[in-house]
């Protein structure tokens, strides 16, 4: 196909500075890179905290965060797209391959990539924070191959299930950081994308009973189809409660905490048993205070944390396919990217969505 010099594209050019431009230089390619014109991609939370200004991504005026990102760049890093360009020296990729991508981008050269821990990579590039690793929230995007990780999405894949792949990589890798057994009783707090997909992938390991807590009653009926035995809403019921009367007074064996909530946290640290596990997976927009005694002297806890989604898109893929991983109604909004702003918006949850979608 002929590929155009500029591209519809949503670029970030400093913290209070995102415009939608309609003819934004589509990338340049070298020997070593692929291109690919972009099917759709979702909206992270990280995406809606990096617009918002986060610290964590703009560093802090104080200096004691500095800077991450590098502008300008194109945000979002839930895409998935035909390749339309191959590079001279690229063997494994062929024009028309339907392809997602892992969102961090590994050096290959820290200690990290080198023991096989390359989610943990030192430098940290990630696909949608960068200007050499622009997102999808463009009509194409560059994938440097030597520095990605690229798996085949089938052509049976809907869009909606073909969007749900990296956030659901994620939720695989904080399942599996859980440890989850059959004779576990697993509570897992929030059940926004991120969350279902946990729900969906746990439901599979097979515990003694799977619980999952939410603030809002259609994420907590998404959950119980996706294979939760109870659900609670902690507005409507003494969740720490609930959970003693289910247990023998001894508190659930895993919690995992899906909230980025500072009272999820110390509410899980009070229903969960004396050497039980408890496992982060979110980004915070707030500190948390928690009595540390807890997790030492009283209980003794094993405490987990869960980044990106090493190793799990294969699974995710295979198993979206077949059905064994629930995707029905995730994806509720989409949107095209001139409407950015409003799909930002939506994506924040207020108004009940679950994954808020562009599509070109």
């Amino acid at each position: 196909m002929n590929i155009p010099k500029t591209m519809k594209a949503l670029v970030a050019y400093s913290k209070t500075d995102y415009r939608y431009v309609e003819d934004f230089p589509v990338p340049e390619c070298g020997p070593d890179d692929i291109l690919i014109k972009t099917e759709g991609c979702g909206i992270c939370a990280g995406d809606l905290k990096c617009q918002h200004g986060a610290d964590m991504f703009w560093g802090s005026e104080d200096g004691s965060q500095p800077s991450w990102v590098e502008p300008p760049f194109i945000p979002g890093h839930e895409f998935l797209g035909k390749i339309v360009y191959v590079g001279e020296n690229v063997k494994d990729h062929k024009l028309g391959d339907r392809i997602a991508v892992d969102q961090i981008a590994p050096c290959n050269e820290c200690r990290f990539c080198k023991d096989g821990h390359y989610w943990m990579c030192q430098p940290h590039r990630i696909f949608g924070f960068f200007k050499d690793y622009c997102g999808g929230m463009a009509e194409y995007v560059r994938i440097p191959t030597k520095h990605a990780r690229i798996y085949n999405v089938p052509e049976e894949l809907t869009f909606e299930q073909g969007i749900c792949i990296e956030p659901y990589g994620c939720s695989k890798h904080c399942v599996d950081r859980a440890q989850i057994g059959s004779e576990d009783v697993v509570v897992l707090s929030g059940a926004g994308t991120l969350g279902l997909g946990m729900v969906t992938y746990a439901r599979l390991r097979n515990p003694k009973k799977l619980i999952v807590l939410d603030m809002k009653d259609d994420r907590l009926a998404k959950a119980k189809e996706f294979g939760a035995d109870i659900v609670w809403n902690p507005s409507k019921v003494n969740v720490v409660e609930e959970i003693m009367k289910l247990t023998d007074g001894y508190g659930c064996d895993i919690y995992i905490e899906a909230t980025g909530h500072p009272s999820s946290v110390t509410q899980g640290m009070q229903m969960i048993r004396k050497l039980g596990r408890f496992v982060e997976f979110s980004v915070f927009g707030a500190p948390t205070t928690l009595d540390w005694s807890i997790i030492g002297d009283r209980k003794e806890l094993d405490v987990l944390g869960s980044h990106l989604s090493p190793y799990c898109f294969p699974y995710v893929i295979e198993n979206i396919a077949n059905g064994k991983l629930k995707t029905d109604g995730v994806v509720s909004r989409i949107f095209e990217l001139k409407d950015w702003e409003t799909a930002f918006e939506y994506a924040t949850g207020k108004y009940g969505d679950f994954k808020v979608a562009f599509k070109f």
